[in-house]
């Protein structure tokens, strides 16, 4: 599976061959990875969510913006409570499977 998401562009690792299968996989992470996916797929992704309603966005790394962007505003992943994100924070399984509830019912072909 790793293999597969790979070579599809879906996870790029840390870089220098570097993959960390056992880390803590990060909301922005999350985000990023279905951003791929829905692209992959040829979903819509083009909305884009107001990260400045959350007074962590500072945290949130420049390679994730995009996707964190479009998973708020795609109701994929949303806040933590209304004003905390907490993009660098763990996904805990109960919030992965909201996530993926949402993306399954929120994304659409464009």
């Amino acid at each position: 599976a790793i293999g597969w998401a790979a070579a599809s562009g879906i996870v790029n690792g840390y870089g220098n061959g570097k993959f960390g299968p056992n880390d803590i996989v990060t909301r922005e992470q999350t985000a990023t990875i279905l951003f791929r996916y829905a692209q992959f797929k040829g979903h819509d992704t083009i909305e884009k969510g107001d990260l400045e309603q959350f007074t962590d966005n500072d945290q949130l790394s420049d390679w994730a913006a995009k996707a964190v962007e479009w998973a708020v505003g795609a109701g994929v992943i949303e806040g933590k409570s209304d004003s905390i994100l907490d993009p660098t924070g763990g996904t805990r399984r109960s919030e992965t499977a909201q996530i993926l509830m949402n993306f399954c019912e929120n994304t659409t072909n464009g």
